[in-house]
């Protein structure tokens, strides 16, 4: 794991007008936190290194990698949650990010209630509307307005989490072969990543999935093979990373107005975790809960002392200093195989 720790905060003028995302608990920053749900954290302790120490709803003890891109793209203020943003903020974009939410809609409903992506982009369509209407409904300026945004895309952790490998919960499954899936959830994704340029979206990133076959909640379910993992949840992914590339260049051909880029989020993770001083590989920062939110950290626990030596913070989710990795790595790569066609940083400079 060779991260970029190295991060250059801009205090300049954001680079893009606006920045929206879309997303499931690894970006939620509040969405869920009045949802009749288990996939919520607005406790401690979430948030013990976030300023003030709040727990905000951000699955993490800190900020997350959304978060840190904001801060990347040069914006001052963290991107507000949809489920409370009013008013005329709304402009510099939302974040619509939902713990538990997945590429299909019965994805997480054993956790309860959540935003999925269809869901998420029918708020956004909304919400273009009131922006129209914030610029004294110019069509012509709001669409150029939005085609210099940056719009984010991370999905389908979930569809395996909380559907495909829960065979007590949903039959996907036994009804499909790991190909015969990941082959369902691309056709579907391909269809939402187009709606968003129907909204005026002409700068997308849409992250791949991470290697969620070594979350320590799935080695607990599952047991790990000799590699520390689960290694069928991890063959699964790499089915759906590898059918979701092709996808970019597939819509950037179709769209010839818009660049969609594709964020390898497994290459970013591979390498050695201890040249930068991780020395905890597999265990949770925190005590985990196995009855409020399997996997979650145990309300008002103390986590662990030193976060910046440990990958992960709960069963599921990775640590701040995990998030800041990413999302230095997705904005400047540090490898040829980090970004395609191109990184964060180039995207939002580039003149479409």
């Amino acid at each position: 794991m060779i991260w970029m720790l190295q991060i250059l905060i801009t205090t300049a003028e954001p680079q893009v007008p606006c920045y929206f995302i879309f997303g499931d608990s690894l970006a939620d920053n509040g969405n869920n936190n009045a949802l009749a749900t288990q996939a919520k954290v607005n406790y401690p302790p979430y948030g013990v290194d976030f300023p003030g120490g709040i727990a905000t709803g951000r699955f993490t003890n800190g900020e997350n990698a959304a978060d840190i891109l904001g801060k990347l793209l040069g914006f001052l203020n963290y991107t507000l949650p949809h489920a409370t943003a009013t008013g005329p903020e709304i402009v510099k974009g939302l974040n619509y990010a939902s713990g538990g939410a997945g590429i299909l809609k019965r994805t997480g409903r054993n956790l309860g209630e959540h935003i999925n992506l269809d869901l998420q982009l029918k708020h956004h369509g909304m919400i273009v509307s009131k922006i129209m209407s914030l610029q004294g409904n110019n069509a012509t300026f709001t669409k150029d307005y939005l085609s210099k945004c940056i719009y984010t895309v991370g999905m389908g952790s979930n569809d395996y989490i909380n559907n495909y490998f829960m065979p007590d919960k949903y039959n996907t499954s036994k009804r499909y072969t790991p190909d015969q899936y990941a082959d369902l959830l691309i056709h579907k994704y391909s269809r939402q990543l187009e709606s968003l340029y129907i909204h005026g979206a002409r700068k997308v990133v849409v992250f791949g999935l991470g290697l969620i076959g070594c979350t320590p909640a799935k080695v607990s379910d599952f047991g790990a093979n000799a590699s520390g993992c689960v290694d069928k949840i991890n063959a699964a992914v790499t089915l759906f990373n590898e059918r979701l590339k092709p996808i970019i260049d597939e819509l950037n051909n179709k769209f010839g107005s818009a660049k969609y880029i594709y964020i390898n989020t497994t290459n970013i993770s591979l390498g050695d975790p201890s040249s930068i001083g991780f020395t905890v590989f597999w265990a949770p920062c925190c005590k985990p809960s196995v009855d409020f939110g399997k996997g979650q950290c145990k309300p008002n626990q103390p986590p662990c002392n030193d976060r910046s030596k440990y990958i992960f913070w709960d069963g599921f989710h990775p640590t701040e200093k995990v998030h800041m990795g990413t999302a230095s790595r997705a904005y400047i790569a540090a490898s040829p195989l980090d970004s395609y066609p191109m990184d964060i940083r180039s995207l939002a400079l580039l003149k479409l």
